[in-house]
């Protein structure tokens, strides 16, 4: 079976604290793709960023996202860069799963990602940094979602509360 429900976003749109609260929900499991890289790699996504690079944490990203559409039915949140490749794309949308966009503000997400924090994409000027990704990005995100939601003024609970909604 398919995910119930992919989440997809950038950083700070709260993917992983929404997920867990729509699992919660839903009385369903929940797995974030970075988590699943972070552990078989035994390093945090940033330590896998410096010390093999961009490209292999790609690769390691597309293999998790594949495996876990094909074997994961419960609520599934992928890094925020998890849906940029073609392959990627084809398999999201070949999933069936509904796809939610979590949609936030750099205003939104500047207290969430914490800009000081260890953000291997986010290095030199955070704010930039994460308003170019997401000016790159939200083509992508808009157009696997079958759903936005704006977390901006949202806690998690609400978030995860306004998906169920949709999902019905």
């Amino acid at each position: 079976m398919p995910p119930r429900v992919i989440l997809i976003g950038p950083p700070g749109a709260g993917k992983s604290s929404v997920g867990k609260s729509l699992a919660r929900l839903l009385k369903d499991d929940f797995i974030d793709t970075d988590s699943v890289i972070a552990e078989l790699e035994n390093q945090s996504i940033s330590e896998i960023f410096v010390d093999k690079g961009e490209p292999y944490f790609r690769e390691k990203e597309l293999e998790v996202l594949l495996h876990q559409i094909s074997n994961h039915s419960g609520v599934l949140s992928l890094g925020g860069g998890a849906p940029l490749s073609q392959k990627a794309q084809l398999a999201i949308k070949d999933s069936g799963s509904p796809v939610v966009f979590l949609d936030v503000s750099l205003a939104g997400a500047a207290p969430r990602v914490g800009f000081n924090r260890d953000r291997p994409l986010l290095l030199g000027n955070p704010r930039a940094q994460w308003q170019e990704l997401m000016n790159a990005r939200r083509p992508i995100y808009e157009s696997l979602a079958h759903h936005c939601v704006v977390t901006d003024k949202l806690t998690p609970n609400e978030a995860a509360a306004q998906i169920v909604t949709l999902l019905a």
